[in-house]
């Protein structure tokens, strides 16, 4: 219980930092400012400037937006794609399954990180790239998970008897095996979001992520590298608003296995 309120606290924060964004900040997060440049922590600035003399905290806020709307999309890519496909393998004859299973497992040998780099090099690196390609390496991870589900339900009486009474196999995948496996998508979801961060974080800082003027968490870490020994909280902010989303969404993962898996739940 304690991990998912800690998580979901952690989440709220980011979300609505991320909401506040479209209606305020402190100052233009994309204006230069020479005469701004490296200010300290204060009452104009909270968390200071930067190097081109933007505010920090309206980076951040709207850096949040940015994360939120690669790991919304990315983990939808992955949910809409791969859940079907894991219901899929786990509905259809053996020799089918393992067909669609071992071609899921050629996709998880590409690590999201460099499927986006190659999309980057072929159709050129932006927000749209980096969510698409998080969002194909994510497919895999959703398709196991629906399998697994989907074989543990397939062996219930109350399916059993759906097929006996001549049930559709569309029929028995929308009604009986989705909401049984439901809990185990929405946990999966939340982990494959904490990733999706990392891997935005990651390719904004090796610059095949979101593009400049567009404030990034990882491209705050990226322009903060020349000034680290002298201005380490040009690093410190971006790094710790990335730790508080990526700890937010794995404690609210973990929350939610406890309190969706009934063996879990009932040491709770």
């Amino acid at each position: 219980m304690r991990n998912l309120v800690l998580g979901a606290v952690l989440v709220g924060l980011v979300v609505l930092a991320a909401l506040l964004s479209f209606f305020w900040t402190p100052f233009d997060p994309v204006k230069v400012d020479a005469t701004h440049r490296l200010l300290d922590v204060g009452a104009a600035h909270w968390f200071g400037t930067d190097k081109f003399g933007r505010d920090l905290l309206s980076q951040i806020m709207v850096g949040a937006r940015t994360t939120l709307y690669v790991g919304v999309v990315a983990v939808g890519i992955a949910a809409v794609i791969g859940t079907p496909l894991g219901i899929l393998a786990g509905m259809s004859p053996r020799w089918l399954g393992e067909f669609v299973m071992r071609v899921n497992d050629l996709v998880l040998a590409f690590p999201a990180l460099l499927l986006a780099i190659m999309f980057g090099a072929v159709f050129g690196a932006d927000t749209l790239t980096a969510m698409v390609a998080i969002g194909i390496a994510t497919i895999p991870s959703f398709a196991r998970i629906a399998r697994s589900g989907t074989l543990q339900v397939m062996s219930t009486e109350f399916v059993l008897a759906a097929r006996a009474g001549g049930r559709t196999r569309l029929t028995i995948a929308v009604r009986h095996v989705l909401p049984n496996i439901s809990g185990l998508l929405i946990v999966q979801a939340s982990v494959s979001f904490a990733i999706a961060v990392l891997a935005e974080a990651a390719l904004s800082f090796l610059g095949f992520g979101t593009r400049p003027p567009t404030p990034s968490w990882g491209r705050m870490l990226q322009e903060s590298q020349e000034l680290l020994t002298v201005h380490p909280r040009l690093a410190l902010v971006p790094g710790i608003a990335i730790a508080v989303a990526v700890l937010g969404f794995n404690l609210l993962g973990d929350g939610l296995r406890d309190r969706l898996d009934p063996r879990l739940a009932a040491r709770v």
